[in-house]
């Protein structure tokens, strides 16, 4: 019965693989047809960061050209470091624990104080099924921060016991550099520089396809674009542009503003090898105006609250 249950749970990694590959697939060939906006050549991008937020952490879009650097962490350990040769798109989170790995983006955000390397490593550790006491005790601190008690527990144990034996039956570069990195928190490693010499290769990436350039627009579905443009496996230069006439005068299309949030989110190479990068939060988050508006994208997984609740005063 036990070995039925490992091929069914090995059946699933597999499929559910397969499938996430086919989504990212379809959506790339689907994106790559669209017209390209025309934008004045002298035209120089304003800074995300001056736009309203939402109560979330999202920008409210206005008519304009705009940019910012965001912080971004590897999800693919054992590929190449971005280059300029690599073109990116954004897409939604796939993968393994995707929703954990989403909870952690999102929750770094506003987590300022949080070492971005220690983020990096927890990142490391869910996608590698690594043991979580076995991370640094500064690391196992921040988790606490980023995850609910309830996804702590699965990384401590939980179900993830029966993941780890399936894993094990996995014929040899199925996990890629995943196995390394789960050996090396095992035996305890301490420096960062170990960690990232094997998640992050120092060696250009293959390129696949030769049609896609990396300034390449892609839109969205309330007609506005968005480019990727990484710097490293650290960090990445976002730009968004949003063309005359497509809010009416009080900045909204059908009553809704235009609400874009990349945190949480994925940007992979759509030609290339290269690293599959989670995009977290602005790398200088300066917020000046906060608007709370009616319908908002649903964001993953915020911690829970803590507060102790008040006793409801019983009837006597």
């Amino acid at each position: 019965m036990f070995k039925n249950l490992l091929i069914t749970a090995g059946l699933t990694i597999f499929l559910s693989a397969c499938a996430s590959t086919s989504r990212n697939s379809q959506q790339v060939s689907n994106e790559t047809a669209i017209v390209q906006p025309d934008i004045p050549a002298d035209q120089k991008p304003d800074s995300l960061t001056n736009l309203p937020r939402t109560e979330e952490g999202a920008f409210l879009l206005a008519p304009g050209f705009y940019e910012a650097e965001f912080k971004t962490y590897c999800l693919q350990p054992g590929t190449p470091d971005p280059t300029p040769n690599d073109a990116y798109l954004q897409a939604p989170m796939s993968g393994y624990r995707k929703e954990m790995v989403q909870t952690i983006l999102y929750n770094s955000r506003n987590k300022p104080g949080i070492q971005q390397r220690n983020v990096q490593l927890l990142l490391w550790s869910v996608v590698s099924k690594s043991d979580f006491d076995k991370l640094p005790a500064v690391v196992q601190s921040d988790a606490r921060q980023l995850l609910t008690s309830k996804q702590i527990f699965d990384l401590q144990g939980g179900v993830i016991g029966v993941v780890k034996k399936v894993s094990n039956t996995l014929p040899p570069g199925v996990m890629g550099g995943n196995n390394d990195i789960r050996k090396l928190f095992e035996a305890g490693a301490s420096s960062y520089e170990a960690y990232e010499k094997i998640a992050v290769l120092r060696e250009p990436a293959t390129i696949r396809k030769t049609g896609f350039k990396n300034d390449q627009w892609y839109r969205q579905d309330q007609n506005y674009y968005v480019r990727h443009f990484p710097i490293s496996y650290q960090k990445i230069r976002i730009q968004v542009y949003v063309p005359e006439g497509v809010t009416d005068s009080a900045g909204k299309i059908n009553g809704e503003y235009i609400v874009f949030d990349p945190a949480g989110l994925q940007t992979v190479p759509v030609n290339s090898n290269a690293q599959r990068l989670g995009i977290g939060g602005p790398v200088l988050d300066i917020v000046k105006v906060v608007i709370k508006i009616n319908k908002v994208v649903t964001p993953p997984k915020r911690l829970p609250d803590t507060r102790p609740k008040e006793k409801t005063p019983s009837k006597t």
